[in-house]
């Protein structure tokens, strides 16, 4: 290589040299003109855009974490409120004929599925008795129900 090649080749390196120099400044000045335009107004004071939409998105998992425990505890609390009694039924009657006056009673006290128990006091002149069944789903459990009984746990679904 002569002595003037090697001069063009050093001058062609510092044109270059000088064009990547001219593209660091713009780049630079761009990258500085970016950071200022990421600048926000947030809650009276000045907030780079990405750290603020990061702990954005932190308070956001935040809130669905909580919300997520709500339903599932408000999801508990249901399961907790139909296995409540909360239908019932009272039947007024004359268990035995010469007794008048609907003395005898039956109650039914039943959860959201149709589940519970019935409580009968029959009333006599000289004698009260009290009978306890138990109802699944609607039906008799481990004891047949008598017609009164029957009638009200119809009317405590109805």
């Amino acid at each position: 290589m002569t002595g003037t090649e090697a001069g063009y080749v050093a001058l062609a390196a510092g044109g270059i040299a000088l064009l990547a120099l001219l593209l660091a400044l713009w780049s630079f000045r761009w990258l500085r003109r970016i950071r200022r335009a990421q600048q926000a107004l947030v809650a009276g004071e000045n907030a780079d855009l990405v750290e603020f939409a990061v702990g954005m998105q932190t308070r956001m998992e935040k809130v669905e974490d909580v919300v997520g425990k709500a339903v599932s505890d408000v999801g508990a609390q249901r399961k907790r409120l139909d296995s409540a009694y909360q239908r019932r039924a009272i039947v007024r009657y004359d268990a035995i004929k010469d007794v008048g006056g609907r003395q005898s009673t039956t109650i039914a006290l039943l959860d959201a599925h149709g589940s519970g128990i019935v409580i009968s006091a029959i009333q006599g002149r000289d004698y009260a008795r009290l009978y306890v069944k138990d109802v699944v789903d609607g039906q008799a459990g481990s004891v047949e129900l008598t017609p009164e009984e029957r009638q009200a746990v119809e009317r405590a679904l109805a």
